[in-house]
């Protein structure tokens, strides 16, 4: 058994080209092989939001707090509240942050899959985010 204390790990900042707005992010879970699970708290400012990404095994978003939205790749923007939950199938174009005027914290949970655990891409678009969400 291995207990990580909560103040082992320091709040980071969400990488720059990975997010638009304000991001911190707590690592909750990175453990060594064979395991493959990862996971993070993230908190999103409003108006922050992911850049359009990819997981090779997928990912799960649980909402703690907070208004956001989501969006596959072609599809509507969705809105998202505390107590959803997001289940992204693997390789799936996506992006997710909270709205204008809320912020947003989730949890983030995905497998590494040896290689990667996630493909960074281009950064969501002002004219996308401003797009109005269903749900």
């Amino acid at each position: 058994m291995d207990i990580t204390r909560a103040t082992q790990n320091a709040t980071r900042r969400g990488n720059p080209d990975w997010f638009s707005g304000t991001v911190w992010q707590d690592p909750i879970v990175e453990p060594p092989a064979p395991s493959r699970a990862r996971a993070a708290r993230v908190a999103f400012e409003p108006g922050a939001r992911t850049a359009w990404h990819t997981h090779p095994l997928g990912q799960t978003l649980h909402v703690l707090q907070g208004v956001g939205h989501v969006q596959t790749k072609g599809g509507p923007v969705q809105a998202i509240r505390a107590g959803d939950t997001v289940y992204i199938p693997p390789n799936e174009k996506h992006w997710h942050g909270a709205t204008p005027t809320h912020g947003m914290v989730h949890l983030a949970i995905h497998e590494f899959d040896g290689e990667r655990h996630v493909t960074w891409m281009e950064k969501v678009t002002d004219e996308e985010y401003a797009v109005a969400p269903t749900g």
